[in-house]
Formats: structure tokens, C-alpha cells, sequence
């Protein structure tokens, strides 16, 4: 036990030194300035219903996106799930990832997430109604990861990501890791849950949309003209983001449980904030729960979640997850998560 409350220390104490390097601030000048900010759209409607507070909770699929690490403590052999939302401005996001518990070894998992920009005219100043082209803007993520319990109450999970973000004929690409613990604790089975996001490569755009013919004279009657150049494109981070997170059952017996959770996120390029929730389930079957993120987020238009949720055994091999999760956006309305999974 000793050994795993020093891991815990030790990752901890790195999780803060990253951070430092990283020059996190705790005011809001960095909004806006790192890329692929799909990534730091939750994963799963049973983890917005309790208002992303999930980091110590993660003990199904959707832990690959939250803590990597609680994998491991999934019930089942393994897990297929997919999750959609009609996201703002109807921007579209999903997301799909499958595990595979292996005796002994360790649980493998695989994960993809896509966003896309529905498509539209390109408008210039001559053709403000669109000049004929058409543009859009895509975003995907590949990951695969592995998560292993070193012990019946320690857990550690590593995912390793591919990013690439398009807009018109533009991209750009990176690679990342999550790195996750997952400790129960003997007061109370309390969780102790903590992940490393999205640390890795800067992202830098490179396509033909920023190429263009130069004249150095200015002159097109002597000297080089049409020199082809390219516009220098900046490099931007991948917003890293640092989770802590408690859960705790505080009550159950033979029927009814009722979860309580806690996560503080400390991200790269806003202020730290707090996010909580509560899930109730009747014998396993039935769930309700009720959240509310982003607290103390400077000037955020996050706030109340609900979702609810249904877990049926077919068969002795195979189960079926319905979840929903609604998310309040203040003055942006409000977003819906529907999610599908199946457990064998």
C-alpha cells in the first residue's frame, strides 16, 4: 500500500511540475490561443449528466476520455460505445471507442472522435452571395491506449492520440497522451481519480489556401516575378488539461445507489474550475443524474446538466447502455448527448 500512495504522490508532483512548464495562468489572456479546442468537449451523456465530474468516477468506456485509468475497473470483458451530439451552431460531434479486457494482462482500448463544420459558400467581397466553391472544416482524433490494475485498488492508463484539424485546404496535425491513476481508498471506498490530458506536439496549419505569387521588385517588367511564397502560419499548443477528481458512493444498499462527485480541472488556456455530480440508480437498471459544471469559470456559459440513463442485460454476455445528457449554455441555448453502448 505504501508503494501505491508514493506512485500517487509522484504523479501528482509531476502532474504540477507539467503545469508549471506549461506557464499555466490564472487569468484569462490565453483564452482562444491553443488549437483543437474539440477535444475538450466531453465524452459520453452519462458524464455530462453529472456535469463532467468524472475523473474519479470512469469505470466504463467513456473513462478513455476522462482517466484513462479507470478502464481497468470496468465490470465487463469488454465494451463498444457511441456517443453523438448536435453541437452549437450545428456543429456535429461524435464519438466511438471499444475496450478489450485481456486476463492478466490488462484492458486495451481503441477511440475516435470527429467534429464537422457543415459546409457552406465561400464568400468574397465581390461575391458576398458565394463565388461557386464550397468550404467546410473537420477535425478528427485516433487514439489507442492500454490501462492495468497493479492492484485490486490501484489502477494506472495511458492513451495515445493522432489530432488532425482541416478547414477549406488547410491542416494540421499532432500527436498527444493522456496518462490517468485511479486509487480507492479504505475510507469509505472513496476514488481518488487523476488525468493528464492532451499533452504533446504544437500544431501548425500548412495547405495550398496559404501559398501566393510574389513580385520581391515589384516591378513586373524586370526581375523575378510570380516567385511562389507562403504565408508563415503560427504554432499553437493542444490545450493540456490537468484533472483531479473524488467520488464516493453515500449511500447504497440491496437496490439504490447514490454516487457523489467532485473534479477541479486546471486547464492551459483558462482559469481553474470546478465541476460536481450526483448520480441516483435503482438496482442498476435506472439511473438519474444531475450536475452542474464549469463552477467558478470566469465569464462561462456552462452551468446545470441533467441526463438519465438505462443498463439492460440481454443475455449472461451482453448488455445494452442507453444515456442522455442535457447541458445548459446559457445565452448559446443548450446541447443534447445521446450515447449507445454494449457490453459482453
Amino acid at each position: 500500500m505504501k508503494k501505491i500512495n508514493l506512485s500517487l504522490v509522484l504523479f501528482l508532483l509531476i502532474a504540477f511540475s507539467v503545469s508549471d512548464f506549461a506557464q499555466f495562468d490564472r487569468s484569462t489572456v490565453k483564452v482562444g490561443t491553443t488549437v483543437a479546442q474539440f477535444l475538450k468537449i466531453g465524452a459520453g451523456a452519462r458524464a455530462i449528466g453529472m456535469g463532467g465530474a468524472y475523473t474519479a468516477v470512469a469505470n466504463d468506456i467513456y473513462g478513455v476520455y476522462w482517466n484513462p485509468a479507470g478502464v481497468a475497473n470496468t465490470p465487463a470483458n469488454g465494451q463498444v460505445a457511441f456517443n453523438h451530439v448536435n453541437w452549437l451552431a450545428d456543429i456535429s460531434y461524435d464519438f466511438a471507442a471499444a475496450s478489450l479486457n485481456v486476463e492478466e494482462v490488462g484492458t486495451f482500448f481503441l477511440t475516435m472522435i470527429s467534429l464537422g463544420v457543415p459546409e457552406d459558400k465561400v464568400r468574397t467581397v465581390d461575391y458576398p452571395e458565394g463565388d461557386g466553391r464550397m468550404w467546410d472544416a473537420k477535425s478528427l482524433a485516433i487514439g489507442v491506449g492500454f490501462a492495468r490494475k497493479l492492484t485490486d485498488k490501484f489502477s494506472v492508463g495511458i492513451h495515445l492520440k493522432y489530432i488532425r484539424e482541416g478547414i477549406w485546404n488547410n491542416s494540421a496535425s499532432g500527436m498527444a497522451v493522456d496518462i490517468g491513476t485511479y486509487y480507492v481508498t479504505p475510507f469509505n471506498d472513496l476514488i481518488i481519480g487523476a488525468s493528464i490530458s492532451n499533452f504533446g506536439t504544437k500544431m501548425q496549419l500548412d495547405g495550398r489556401d496559404i501559398l501566393f505569387n510574389y513580385d520581391p521588385g515589384n516591378d513586373p517588367n524586370s526581375g523575378p516575378n510570380n516567385v511562389l511564397s507562403k504565408y508563415e502560419m503560427g504554432k499553437y499548443d493542444l490545450p493540456l488539461t490537468f484533472r483531479l477528481g473524488l467520488a464516493m458512493d453515500v449511500y447504497k444498499d440491496r437496490y439504490f445507489r447514490t454516487t457523489a462527485a467532485l473534479d477541479a480541472t486546471h486547464p492551459n488556456d483558462n482559469t481553474e474550475y470546478l465541476n460536481t455530480g450526483i448520480e441516483f440508480a435503482y438496482d442498476e437498471m435506472f439511473m438519474f443524474r444531475l450536475g452542474y459544471k464549469s463552477l467558478l469559470l470566469r465569464d462561462s456559459e456552462q452551468g446545470l446538466t441533467i441526463g438519465g440513463g438505462l443498463k439492460y442485460q440481454i443475455t449472461d454476455q451482453f448488455g445494452l447502455m442507453l444515456n442522455y445528457g442535457w447541458a445548459d449554455y446559457g445565452r448559446l441555448k443548450n446541447v443534447q448527448f445521446f450515447d449507445l453502448g454494449l457490453t459482453f
